[in-house]
């Protein structure tokens, strides 16, 4: 059978299985919907399923994962998923080098791997350092140093998203995530039912991914939604401004699904961070966008596998 590394996404929303070979290209994919009702276990039991069928075919050398949650090193544990109930202490790499037949296993938060895949394989190739951003529901990151994940003490590193940016106790994620733009827009829109953005929600007929209505409101000519969006680059911004400051990074990767508003978020929060930086570091690190798009994650766990056990 042919020899392959499988490199596993354990995420809040979606669950995937990729095999890989020597060099972190992806051969085959199994993608599932994390189905929140049924907690980690049935999670687990998606993950089971699949991998004997990878096994049926192939013979399995190691294991790398990216889990969605703060993840103990030391232990193999999991601390817990703040999205699925089911995963508080559970002894994940343990578990996984038992379903994968004793196999080698290595796990990180789904951020950090995330951070390794767009480092060695993305937009961060021949860069370093190469900070990561990823703008999801919540946010976070990953900091990459000559093509290795930086550690620093347990049990998480590199967690952007909870950068203050006042003293009242906003941090980047609760203004700058992907529900927290969501809820903006909705409240603009509210405000001003006439406006270009709000005549484009009112076709939805549920919250969330009003972000998708935003650069054609802009277009139309929507000053406030354009205000809105400078604000977000902004914060955004002054947030990774912490990151230059203390790491100075080569290359700054802005992913998640927020990023798929694509250049003008780059170019905003770009420009915004030369003037949030000291100007001996001005202009400040190239951003850039994710390349990897949904296979960040895998292909950094398929990254990890080559250099588990």
């Amino acid at each position: 059978m042919e020899p392959v590394f499988v490199g596993i996404e354990i995420g809040g929303t979606k669950i995937q299985i990729v095999t890989g070979d020597d060099h972190a290209r992806i051969l085959d994919r199994h993608r599932f919907t994390a189905d929140k009702a049924l907690g980690g276990e049935g999670i687990r039991a998606q993950i089971s399923g699949a991998l004997k069928e990878v096994q049926s075919a192939n013979t399995v050398r190691s294991i790398g994962v990216g889990f969605g949650g703060p993840f103990n090193r030391k232990t193999g544990r999991t601390c817990r998923s703040h999205q699925v109930e089911g995963w508080d202490d559970f002894p994940l790499r343990d578990w996984l080098s038992d379903q994968g037949g004793g196999v080698p296993v290595s796990v990180d938060n789904d951020a950090n791997t995330a951070a390794l895949g767009e480092a060695r394989s993305g937009a961060g190739q021949g860069a370093s350092p190469v900070f990561y951003i990823t703008l999801g529901s919540g946010i976070g990151g990953g900091l990459v140093i000559d093509d290795e994940l930086f550690h620093g003490a347990l049990p998480t590193e590199s967690e952007i998203g909870h950068v203050r940016l006042n003293p009242e106790g906003e941090t980047l994620e609760s203004r700058c995530s992907g529900w927290a733009v969501d809820r903006r827009l909705r409240e603009y829109a509210k405000v001003n039912p006439a406006s270009p953005l709000a005549k484009r929600i009112v076709g939805n007929s549920k919250e969330g991914g009003e972000a998708r209505y935003w650069l054609d409101a802009i277009g139309d000519g929507d000053e406030g939604a354009r205000e809105l969006f400078a604000d977000t680059c902004q914060n955004l911004a002054f947030g990774l401004s912490h990151v230059v400051h203390l790491l100075n990074p080569s290359v700054i990767i802005l992913g998640g699904g927020l990023s798929l508003l694509g250049e003008p978020l780059r170019a905003g929060v770009e420009s915004a961070l030369g003037q949030a930086v000291m100007e001996v570091l001005s202009p400040g690190p190239s951003v850039r966008l994710a390349k990897l798009a949904e296979d960040a994650v895998p292909v950094g766990a398929l990254h990890m596998a080559l250099t588990a056990g």
